[in-house]
C-alpha cells in the first residue's frame, strides 16, 4: 500500500474528481482523467477510493453537501416571505444553467440520474436522497408560505413542493440549450413574482 502524498487534501481531491465527473459524465471519465485532475497517483487514488465507482459516489455526496446544501439554506434561511425564497432558488438555477453561461454543466445529480439511475442501485439511492432532501425543504417552505400568506391556502404542500422540484430540475436540463430570457419566462409561469 503506497502512502498518500505529502499535503494530500481529501476535499481538494473530491472537488477535482467531482468537477471531472461533472464535465465528462461517469462513463466517459477515465482513471487517467481522475489522476490528472486530482494530482494523485493511481496508487494513492485507489488506496483512498477502492474504485472509480467508489470515487464517483463520494463525489456525488460531496456535491450534495455543497450544492444541495446551498439551495436548502436559501429556502430555510433566505430573506423575505417563503414564496420569495422559492423564487430565489429558481432564479439561481436560471443564472447558473442558461446556455449563455460558459460552463452550463447542468446538475451533477440530474446528470447522474439520466446516465445511471435505474441501472446502478448505489447511484439511484444517492440521487433519491438528494431529491428527497430538496422535496422536504420545499415542502416546509410551502407550508411557511401558506402560513405567511405568500402562497395561496388550499395547496397541498407536498404536491406543490414536488411540482416545484420538477420545475427546478427541469430548468437545469433545459438550461443546457435554452437562453436566460426563455428560462426566466418559465419561472414566471411556475411562480409569478409577488404582487
Amino acid at each position: 500500500m503506497s502512502p498518500r502524498p505529502r499535503g494530500f487534501d481529501l476535499n481538494h481531491a473530491l472537488d477535482a474528481a467531482m468537477a471531472t465527473f461533472w464535465d465528462n459524465g461517469y462513463a466517459a471519465t477515465s482513471a487517467q482523467d481522475l489522476v490528472d485532475s486530482t494530482g494523485l497517483g493511481r496508487g494513492s487514488l485507489y488506496n483512498t477510493f477502492t474504485s472509480k465507482h467508489d470515487l464517483f459516489e463520494a463525489a456525488l455526496r460531496r456535491y450534495d453537501s455543497e450544492w444541495t446544501t446551498r439551495l436548502v439554506s436559501l429556502l430555510e434561511e433566505g430573506d423575505g416571505p417563503a414564496r420569495s425564497r422559492i423564487r430565489t432558488v429558481l432564479l439561481s438555477v436560471v443564472e447558473e444553467e442558461n446556455a449563455e453561461q460558459p460552463a452550463h454543466r447542468g446538475c451533477l445529480v440530474v446528470n447522474s440520474a439520466m446516465e445511471l439511475a435505474g441501472r446502478d442501485p448505489q447511484v439511484t439511492e444517492l440521487v433519491r436522497g438528494t431529491f428527497a432532501r430538496m422535496a422536504t425543504a420545499l415542502t416546509v417552505c410551502v407550508e411557511q408560505g401558506i402560513r405567511d400568506g405568500s402562497i395561496e391556502a388550499g395547496h397541498e404542500p407536498r404536491v406543490l413542493a414536488l411540482f416545484l422540484l420538477n420545475s427546478m430540475y427541469g430548468l437545469r436540463v433545459l438550461g443546457k440549450a435554452s437562453d436566460r430570457e426563455s428560462m426566466l419566462r418559465i419561472v414566471d409561469q411556475v411562480l409569478p413574482p409577488l404582487s
